[in-house]
């Protein structure tokens, strides 16, 4: 009996911060939370209900999210993309963050500048990809703290801090 081996093919894990090769394709996405820092969430988050009573005697309807939906942390979509070199090998990347669709297709000669991530058993991440066919520089964009706080809380934060300094400065003198 003869055995049969079944070929398949070997992703490699890069090493180096640029990768250049040919875009093979995109794998199935997923997403993944943003983790929010705890001290920095109660300190925004108390501020922030100082502003929101001061707006609330000012008789202004500020918009109120709950301490639980914040601490969960915004997410953000991961897409695994593989790039073959000239040497025929595989290496798989992870974006995290959106690219426009037209941006890269099967084929274009790319050039990936990647950063490892923290949990070493991932992906290096995928910083900037620079598509050599069409000469275009793109770059994904994830949600950060700032922007899942949202403006409206970190103004209401920024109220309430002026708010006790102006206090404590009162009490102090």
């Amino acid at each position: 009996m003869d055995e049969v081996e079944l070929y398949r093919e070997q992703i490699l894990r890069h090493v180096s911060p640029v990768i250049t090769g040919r875009f093979a394709g995109f794998q199935a996405s997923y997403t993944r939370e943003v983790k929010v820092g705890q001290p920095l969430l109660i300190l925004v988050f108390l501020a922030a209900s100082v502003g929101r009573l001061l707006g609330s005697l000012l008789r202004m309807r500020p918009g109120r999210r709950s301490f639980k939906e914040l601490k969960k942390g915004p997410e953000f979509l991961v897409t695994p993309l593989r790039v073959r070199d000239d040497l025929g090998q595989t290496y798989e990347v992870e974006m995290h963050g959106h690219l426009p669709q037209s941006a890269l297709h099967r084929g274009d000669l790319v050039q990936l500048t990647t950063r490892p991530q923290k949990d070493e058993r991932l992906p290096v991440r995928l910083i900037q990809v620079v598509n050599l066919t069409t000469m275009q520089p793109l770059t994904p964009r994830i949600p950060t703290t700032w922007s899942h706080l949202g403006p409206a809380l970190l103004l209401q934060a920024i109220a309430g801090l002026l708010v006790i300094l102006v206090v404590v400065a009162a009490w102090l003198s």
